[in-house]
């Protein structure tokens, strides 16, 4: 049997160092693009992302396949052809985190408020570790009286995972509140792409086309559903119009 010297386990102690080098390495390369690819979504949405922020989004995009859908029940398609041109949903009760932000435009208040609720998905929270991505992230707007704009004020809502649900992990920023929202009816229409004030505003147009005139939704307050990260271009998104109570 040959004999292992003090000289092999110094040999193979180098190139262990050497291979966790180049791991150290390979890591801070995909943090680095990473960080670079995110950093030129945020400037396209006018605002900026700190430099503390390349570990989250690095944790995110590692977990970018995993995602939970939130419960809810499909009650209808409306349409023609093979495609529906909107679906009727009822989704439960359940807790919510949630951020509300006023920015000079809709696309900064959504991205400061995500990127909250990014910190508190990855670590900062009570339990200290990933909770799980959830989707749609909604994005709850109001129109102003004339309807032509919308207001400042963005409430941006991520779902609690399943596993949470009874129990949710306390975040560590104050800006951020765990909510019980209460039973939703929806109409939901999709559509592609980037989600600004102008975007947003002709979806909610074209969808009043598609219905014509009804009383049975709400016309000050919509929702924008988002299914997958800023940082890809053609996106699916959703208008959801609110039921109202029977």
């Amino acid at each position: 049997m040959a004999r292992i010297t003090l000289e092999d386990l110094d040999r193979l102690g180098d190139e262990e160092e050497e291979e966790g080098g180049e791991d150290e390495e390979e890591d801070e390369e995909e943090r680095g693009r990473l960080f670079a690819h995110w950093e030129a979504v945020a400037s396209t949405h006018r605002v900026s992302l700190p430099r503390d922020m390349a570990g989250t989004i690095v944790q995110m995009s590692r977990h970018s396949q995993a995602r939970e859908a939130v419960p809810h029940v499909a009650l209808s398609q409306h349409g023609k052809c093979e495609e529906a041109a909107y679906e009727e949903r009822q989704y439960p009760a359940g807790k919510w985190a949630c951020v509300t932000k006023g920015e000079s435009l809709y696309e900064q208040s959504i991205s400061l408020s995500f990127m909250k609720l990014m910190r508190y998905i990855c670590k900062e929270n009570s339990v200290g570790c990933y909770l799980g991505m959830t989707v749609p992230v909604l994005n709850e707007i109001h129109l102003t009286k004339e309807g032509t704009e919308l207001e400042r004020e963005v409430l941006t809502a991520y779902y609690i995972p399943g596993e949470f649900q009874q129990n949710p992990p306390a975040p560590t920023d104050p800006e951020i509140h765990i909510t019980e929202r209460a039973p939703l009816r929806v109409m939901a229409r999709v559509f592609y792409g980037t989600t600004t004030e102008e975007t947003i505003l002709r979806e909610i147009a074209l969808f009043w086309d598609l219905l014509g005139p009804t009383d049975a939704v709400l016309r000050e307050t919509y929702i924008v559903a988002v299914y997958e990260n800023p940082s890809i271009p053609q996106r699916r998104n959703e208008i959801w119009f609110i039921r109202r109570p029977e």
